[in-house]
């Protein structure tokens, strides 16, 4: 046994697997390259002392850290045989190939762990357990925990809450000692997730501080927790949260914990996108360029008259949409959102010819065509819920949530008849994308585990016979967005809300984690159909630029000159979206909180696109210079306004404006940057930036 070190892209991990059981005595910040004389100093130097009324050896943070270790704060595992809790573990061996693999074991020989490590190239670490019941009898598994171990100076949390359109709304808190604990027990991750749990230097920003991050890869009921004991040490850790009964390990069964993502950077929040956004780029072949999409749930709602939906196909492929989406009201007796879900056949009534005449006519214009569908829900009003209400999870008994139930696909019936239909409608149609929806929690307890599983080997099943279809996962907006779906989807659709103004900190956040042209943004209706509140176009347009962009509008109402912004708009994106959709994500820390300030960076640094936004009334009739980050400081670049127009508070622009540009240094534009216009509040002023 040994000592061993993991260590890319600025980032080390050491293990030590000499002792009675593996630990890891660093986690952070690249330690060099170290031979095993100094990695065993190392191990050596960090072994604590023994603090009074303890045990009597030093008490180490071990990999699976339990009782058994003295560790009296949360155990990794936790379960029981016949009442007996499951013993404390002990390393039988590690080995180091690929990636680093650590197996652990009870002293009865009843229960075996295997732990995989792997710290990629980008510097992402992911680890996870597989527990096996290699003794007699069942073992009842409450719950299996990753933990990572965080230093001292970790001392603040940010994580995150939120409701229905309001997803991903960051939340502060120092670390003291006790537990921070965030429990999901939606059935999927939900409105309020925890998302992406960060522990820091206190203040630490987008641009500054160390900052460690987990986040579990997985959509079904979960626990993400940070934790300090009083005796000095400190860890992140997530796993599934299961409920009694839920998991049961027959002899010779195994359960897999979901993957732990974790992430360690020393240059503030960005840092942490700067290596989540290019693994997660090099782990999925998705298609590039991203095509505009036009999706028509606020255009038209349950409205789905022939001439209205003609009119608004040729309007979207007049202003250059490349995707066409019929959203919900297209299947049998859909007239509302209280009926006919499962009954997954188009409406004779409404479609007598089915949906050949609009797909034909979306293709003959160019566009791709993509269809909404919400596979994993029943309406109680529905054809299959007469003929099948022991498909209803729950029973049919079970509580309606937005006048529906949720569809049991651990059932095997059930299952096949979900699958069946969908690839009966992907075969007959040419469908290029599937809106995946997901409309309530699932409210049984003890199904999570079941129903994550089986929807994810649907999507798996559907991936592998049509591989051309892209899906996006929507859950009521942004309830469902986490990197073990991602593994099976396209697109996420980011929040229910198209309001600019929500959007802006919904995107800003959702995009610490997610690559952005993975995030569907769309532009809405001058007056946002779920806050009510209206906003002008150009800042409608500037927010939607920054991800999967689309349009959630009726096009057939808008006037010439919105239509002539709108396809001007879609050019500009079409321009951008090789440098938005490969570059690097960088967020500036403001100094006035009513100014935002956003952008990505080309990874040759060679070009970039800035918004400046808005978001409230800026606190002084200056405003700071803006300072444009990630750019190479040695470069020379040339700065200039694009967009629609926005609304400024002023007698007069800055001189560098209109003369059309300005050429100045990356350093002097990152230290001290161009003097703006005082924009109004729900204004953004865009700009891009060239090298010389």
């Amino acid at each position: 046994m040994t000592v061993h070190h993991l260590r890319a892209a600025g980032s080390s991990l050491v293990l030590d697997a000499r002792g009675v059981a593996a630990s890891i005595v660093h986690w952070g910040s690249d330690l060099g390259d170290l031979d095993g004389t100094a990695l065993a100093a190392l191990a050596d130097a960090v072994v604590p002392a023994v603090p009074p009324s303890s045990l009597d050896v030093p008490l180490r943070f071990a990999l699976l850290p339990g009782l058994a270790e003295g560790w009296s704060g949360r155990p990794a595992l936790a379960g029981h045989r016949q009442g007996r809790p499951a013993g404390g573990l002990r390393l039988v061996g590690a080995d180091l190939q690929d990636f680093l693999t650590v197996r652990s074991a009870t002293p009865e020989g009843d229960l075996e762990v295997l732990t995989e490590l792997d710290l990629s190239s980008q510097g992402v670490l992911r680890v996870r357990h597989r527990l096996t019941n290699t003794g007699p009898g069942d073992f009842h598994l409450a719950g299996l925990d990753v933990r990572l171990p965080i230093p001292q100076d970790a001392a603040e949390l940010l994580d995150f809450t939120g409701l229905w359109c309001h997803e991903r709304q960051p939340q502060r808190t120092p670390l003291g000692h006790g537990m921070w604990s965030r429990e999901s027990r939606h059935g999927r991750p939900g409105h309020d997730d925890a998302f992406l749990l960060m522990a820091g230097e206190p203040g630490f920003g987008f641009r500054h501080g160390r900052v460690w991050a987990v986040h579990l890869a997985w959509s079904g009921d979960k626990s993400v927790h940070a934790e300090r004991s009083a005796l000095g040490y400190g860890a992140l850790g997530a796993g599934e949260l299961l409920a009694p009964g839920e998991i049961t390990l027959a002899e010779g069964g195994s359960y897999e914990t979901p993957w732990l993502v974790a992430v360690f950077s020393d240059t503030g929040i960005d840092g942490l996108s700067d290596r989540l956004h290019p693994w997660i780029r090099s782990r999925n072949a998705l298609r590039l360029p991203r095509p505009v999409v036009l999706n028509t749930w606020e255009a038209v709602y349950f409205n789905q008259d022939h001439a209205v939906l003609n009119e608004l196909v040729d309007a979207a492929a007049a202003a250059g949409v490349e995707r066409f989406v019929l959203d919900d009201g297209w299947f049998t007796g859909r007239r509302d959102d209280r009926r006919a879900l499962g009954d997954w056949y188009v409406d004779a009534e409404t479609w007598p010819d089915g949906l050949h005449p609009l797909v034909q006519r979306v293709r003959g214009a160019g566009m791709e065509f993509g269809l909404w569908v919400e596979p994993e829900m029943i309406s109680p009003e529905s054809a299959l819920a007469a003929a099948h209400p022991e498909w209803i999870l729950g029973g049919p008994d079970a509580p309606t949530w937005r006048w529906q139930r949720v569809l049991d696909l651990g059932d095997p019936g059930a299952y096949a008849y979900i699958r069946d239909r969908l690839a009966d409608l992907l075969t007959e149609y040419d469908i290029a994308f599937l809106k995946w929806d997901h409309n309530r929690d699932l409210l049984v307890p003890g199904s999570s585990h079941r129903q994550t599983t089986a929807v994810y080997r649907l999507l798996a099943e559907l991936k592998t016979a049509f591989p051309h279809v892209e899906i996006e996962s929507c859950a009521s907006g942004g309830a469902r967005i986490d990197l073990g779906i991602l593994e099976l989807v396209d697109r996420f659709w980011t929040s229910d809300t198209n309001d600019p103004l929500d959007r802006q900190a919904i995107q800003r956040w959702t995009s610490v984690l997610v690559p952005p042209e993975y995030l569907g943004g769309h532009l809405g209706d001058a007056t946002a159909h779920v806050t009510g509140r209206t906003s002008a176009l150009g800042f409608r347009l500037a927010t939607a630029l920054f991800g999967s962009a689309g349009i959630e509008w009726n096009l057939t109402v808008a006037n010439d000159a919105e239509k002539q912004l709108i396809a001007d708009w879609i050019g500009e994106y079409k321009r951008l979206r090789p440098l938005l959709h490969t570059g690097a994500v960088v967020r500036a820390d403001p100094a006035d909180p009513a100014l935002r300030l956003h952008g990505v960076v080309a990874q040759d640094r060679s070009q970039a696109v800035y918004a400046l936004v808005a978001t409230g009334t800026p606190r002084s009739a200056l405003p700071p210079p803006v300072r444009f980050p990630g750019l190479d400081p040695v470069r020379s670049y040339t700065v200039r306004p694009i967009g629609a127009p926005y609304k400024a508070v002023q007698d007069a622009p800055p001189p560098w404006l209109t003369d059309g540009g300005i050429t100045l240094p990356g350093r002097v534009l990152a230290e001290v940057g161009l003097t703006v216009p005082l924009l109004a509040p729900e204004q953004a002023a865009l700009f891009t930036v060239d090298a010389v």
